[in-house]
């Protein structure tokens, strides 16, 4: 959709079409600090990787996916390598049926042409025709199961501590009691507090940080080899087993950087 206003002033117009769409195209990277909209947003990637933050985890956004964002979320984002993709605005009624909380999703072949159709319309005038693709759009948002791309925060200081630490430095190797006491805690209160505030052990929650770091650094052409030293895996061969049980395919075959 063509406008001329600034996308944050779209997002925060809660009057209007239920759907504004725009394809974007990226030749560098970007960050944008935290902010939010009265509107919903959808961001989606078909090159690259986006990850948005909020103050209850981050999420990863590669191609082929979107990160869904309900009205008034506190987000900031970041990108890694070239990227290409769209921004979907929905306005408040339109999010009524959607997830209260952030959640990264597979994009189906069926949704990305119907928002790829709403980011061609020339302006927000909304006939019939328009409205029945702006519907199925929302359809579509509400049915998408969330993908485990999704870092949630412990909500305990000293978990939480620990958590930011690693994501700052994911290759860190300290021992879980190495943790504990660094953050005023013990073992025992770090493992069993993990899974009940992230639904995440404290092992897979590391991995996890690893591995969306590792997606992150593949948008950026980084070498397998380079990643897996740099995250602190014993053997490339090791880290490409895990990656392979993450995401069903090697590094070097994931769709990260193809156009989608």
């Amino acid at each position: 959709m063509i406008d001329r206003r600034p996308p944050d002033q779209i997002g925060n117009d809660a009057d209007g079409p239920s759907v504004v769409a725009f394809a974007v195209e990226l030749s560098t990277e970007f960050a944008t600090p935290p902010h939010s909209h009265a509107r919903g947003q959808m961001i989606g990637c078909s090159r690259g990787v986006v990850t948005i933050a909020t103050d209850a985890g981050s999420w990863i956004v590669p191609a082929g996916h979107a990160i869904w964002l309900p009205p008034y979320q506190v987000h900031g984002g970041q990108s890694f390598g070239p990227g290409a993709g769209w921004s979907l605005y929905l306005s408040p009624d339109a999010c009524e049926a959607l997830p209260p909380t952030p959640r990264t999703v597979a994009i189906p072949p069926l949704l990305r042409e119907a928002i790829l159709r709403a980011a061609s319309w020339p302006d927000e005038a909304m006939d019939e025709a328009r409205q029945r693709i702006a519907n199925l759009i929302v359809h579509e948002i509400a049915m998408l199961p969330a993908e485990a791309l999704g870092l949630p925060l412990p909500r305990d200081p000293r978990l939480r501590r620990v958590a930011r630490a690693l994501l700052e430095q994911p290759a860190d190797s300290r021992s879980i009691d190495e943790w504990a006491a660094w953050a005023g805690t013990t073992a025992r209160t770090l493992s069993r507090r993990f899974p009940l505030e992230t639904s995440l052990s404290f092992v897979d929650w590391r991995q996890r940080a690893r591995l969306m770091r590792a997606l992150e650094m593949l948008a950026e052409r980084t070498p397998v080899t380079t990643i897996a030293i740099d995250l602190g895996y014993s053997s490339v061969s090791g880290f490409i087993a895990l990656f392979r049980r993450a995401f069903g395919v090697t590094p070097a075959a994931h769709p990260i950087g193809r156009v989608q």
